[in-house]
């Protein structure tokens, strides 16, 4: 079963709740979606620290429900 790109950015939201968020379902399957998300929650991590914080969000949902995710992360600019 899909997964709708609003759950994907409530998840992410409950976890990062400062985060700004960019979904797009890339194949219009529901299973395929880049994310751009941005957090001050980031600052000091490492990019795949960064990663690792929004696949936690997504509870193993990721290869499951949620087939891909192309992730970028990013601080927030000053």
């Amino acid at each position: 079963m899909p997964m709708e790109a609003s759950e994907i950015e409530r998840m992410i939201k409950e976890a990062l709740p400062d985060a700004a968020i960019e979904i797009r379902d890339l194949a219009g399957d529901g299973d395929h979606y880049s994310a751009h998300v941005v957090s001050g929650a980031f600052t000091g991590k490492s990019r795949v620290q960064q990663h690792q914080m929004v696949y936690n969000a997504l509870g193993g949902r990721m290869g499951d429900v949620l087939h891909a995710l192309a992730l970028t992360t990013a601080v927030p600019q000053s």
